[in-house]
């Protein structure tokens, strides 16, 4: 039977209240955000790890992503931009002819937010003195679920949308122009970072003797970033600028990025040595 397309086109806007507007992006993140919270207290709880050391890694964790998101987007897709409007890449803001407007931060960047990640737990770290690779490893168990619900606040975004089908399968993005069906690509990612959060609960149910070794957040580095290299092959360009690189060498700027995450998270995956050197349980 032949697929019929789907025409997209939702409110961006949860509800109203006043002046007052909850986004479907903002609530998203938020829930994404909640339910890693979730988790990692359980996790937390689980390995008798003191509350006092819980309570500030949401902080962290907050503002690193945060941070990591908005100046990757910023350094590695605008550049040009951001550069010469750098009070920009800090505020929700942007100067237009009638001044300045509230805009939310309309760009962040996945490999930005991981690697902003990074950073603020190895500040947490410090402060802590809980283990890196354990907290590495319990954040990973929770990451997928977080990055699902990112993805489903851009598909209500009608936003990194994926190239034409070709065929009647497919979803119309009615307020970005089109009268095509494309592939849903922020819906392919949903999906797969959903199972691979159950494949992560599973995995640590199995093997829970191997948090603290980098085990898990190997997982989740390979998962993710395999299938966004993956997944990119369907998707359109975010810059128009990235279309001369595919032309030159079949890549986006998406996947050249996620090749670095990838080669760690497989390192952290199979025990590299500094792994075994960080970790907790050494072999």
């Amino acid at each position: 039977m032949e697929l019929l397309a789907i025409l997209w086109d939702p409110s961006k806007d949860v509800f109203a209240i006043g002046s007052f507007t909850l986004h479907w992006y903002s609530f998203f993140w938020a829930i994404g955000l909640l339910f890693a919270y979730i988790v990692v207290y359980k996790l937390y709880r689980q390995q008798q790890i003191p509350q006092e050391k819980f309570d500030p890694l949401f902080l962290y964790c907050f503002i690193g992503i945060l941070l990591g998101s908005r100046l990757g987007h910023c350094l590695l897709y605008e550049p040009g931009y951001f550069l010469s409007h750098p009070v920009e890449m800090f505020l929700p803001v942007r100067q237009t002819a009638d001044g300045w407007r509230c805009t939310g931060y309309a760009g962040l960047a996945s490999h930005g937010g991981t690697f902003g990640l990074m950073v603020a737990l190895w500040l947490y770290v410090r402060r802590t003195k809980v283990n890196i690779m354990r907290v590495l490893d319990d954040i990973a168990i929770a990451t997928p679920i977080t990055a699902c619900c990112i993805r489903l606040g851009n598909l209500m975004n009608s936003e990194i949308v994926g190239k034409y089908t070709g065929t009647d399968f497919g979803l119309i993005f009615v307020q970005n122009g089109d009268t095509l069906p494309r592939h849903p690509g922020q819906l392919y990612e949903a999906v797969a970072y959903l199972l691979f959060f159950f494949v992560g609960l599973w995995l640590h149910r199995r093997y829970r003797e191997k948090v603290g070794t980098g085990f898990f957040f190997g997982w989740c580095l390979s998962a993710i970033f395999i299938f966004r290299f993956i997944v990119e092959f369907f998707k359109d360009v975010q810059e128009d600028w990235e279309l001369s690189m595919v032309d030159a060498i079949g890549l986006n700027q998406g996947q050249l990025l996620s090749i670095p995450f990838i080669a760690l998270g497989l390192y952290c995956l199979l025990g590299g040595r500094l792994c075994r050197k960080w970790g907790e349980q050494k072999s």
